[in-house]
């Protein structure tokens, strides 16, 4: 927004603070709080539908949980500042323990080990070193093969189709009764113009009546506008094939060449949990994926070397 030159609601720049402040302000959802930070203690006012709501409440708590579960105190700074990709993911099948990535001769070689492994030693868990290139192009191979596929992704936009229906069917529902409202407004405006026209009763005598309820004509109509948008925008489906593989396109040209806290990010929109027992890995996926693909799935890893006393895999 910044590079395109939209300002934000101050007239400045935008930054994460002001981005924060939009995500988390309640006020778009139609609930209106005063007192936030009242100095004598009080309890704040909340008045809930107190405003015309711009974003359903089911956006705005799934967004804050989002952020909630982002945010350090769930996600260690060291893991988001590790050079390592699979950092807060992997994890040792035997003992539970975080997989953590090390370096060894000066930095020419690296690894994830097991965190018992890594504090207590030789012998305190069954856990092997993992060669951290080959490990990740593992699981990055495994994303692109299991998730980023054309038919995966036209599946998961008709599933959020499905669950985004319900909305739909409820935007219909409100606008036949705006409908119906117009219809009773209008017969209502039709009988006091007919009065003016062929009755005793003269035009100022009514005129508060009229200017009455053409405010409140002029206020359903905008309403039906805007239904009749968002029912638009609901109706526009990611159906062309040829769309959708330039989508996938852009998905496995952003795991491979984007940095890589970019491509830590992107892991975690799809991968839960990496975790890895013996020879097997076991990857439990976090789109809700359609019925006929397996939320989870072992793989093999690949076959282990000893070297210097360590198995590298």
């Amino acid at each position: 927004m910044n590079a395109k030159g939209i300002t934000a609601p101050r007239g400045k720049g935008w930054s994460k603070t002001g981005l924060y402040e939009i995500l988390t302000n309640e006020l778009y959802t139609g609930v209106f709080i005063w007192g936030r930070n009242s100095k004598r203690g009080f309890e704040p006012v909340r008045v809930e539908n107190a405003v015309r709501p711009i974003i359903d409440r089911q956006i705005f708590d799934r967004v804050r949980m989002e952020m909630k579960e982002r945010a350090p105190a769930r996600i260690h700074p060291k893991r988001i500042a590790s050079r390592f990709l699979l950092s807060g993911l992997a994890r040792c099948g035997y003992c539970g323990k975080a997989l953590v990535g090390q370096d060894a001769k000066g930095g020419r070689f690296s690894y994830y080990v097991c965190g018992t492994l890594n504090k207590k030693g030789a012998g305190s868990c069954q856990a092997r070193y993992l060669n951290s290139v080959k490990f990740e192009k593992l699981i990055v191979d495994k994303v692109k093969e299991r998730i980023l596929t054309p038919e995966n992704l036209r599946r998961l936009v008709e599933m959020v189709n499905e669950e985004m229906d319900s909305a739909a069917r409820s935007y219909q529902s409100e606008s036949d009764i705006v409908s119906e409202e117009l219809a009773i407004i209008n017969r209502r405006l039709g009988r006091l113009y007919d009065a003016i026209e062929t009755g005793p009763i003269s035009f100022g005598d009514l005129a508060p009546r009229i200017k009455e309820l053409l405010g409140q004509q002029e206020s359903l109509q905008r309403r039906r506008a805007e239904i009749e948008l968002m029912l638009a925008e609901r109706r526009a489906q990611l159906a062309d094939p040829e769309l959708v593989k330039s989508y996938v396109a852009d998905m496995h040209s952003l795991l491979n060449r984007s940095s890589l806290a970019e491509r830590r990010a992107f892991v975690r929109s799809f991968v839960r949990e990496v975790k890895v027992t013996g020879n097997e890995v076991l990857l439990t996926y976090t789109p809700p994926l359609p019925a006929e693909c397996l939320p989870a799935e072992e793989a093999g890893v690949l076959s282990t070397v000893r070297y210097g006393g360590r198995y590298w895999i």
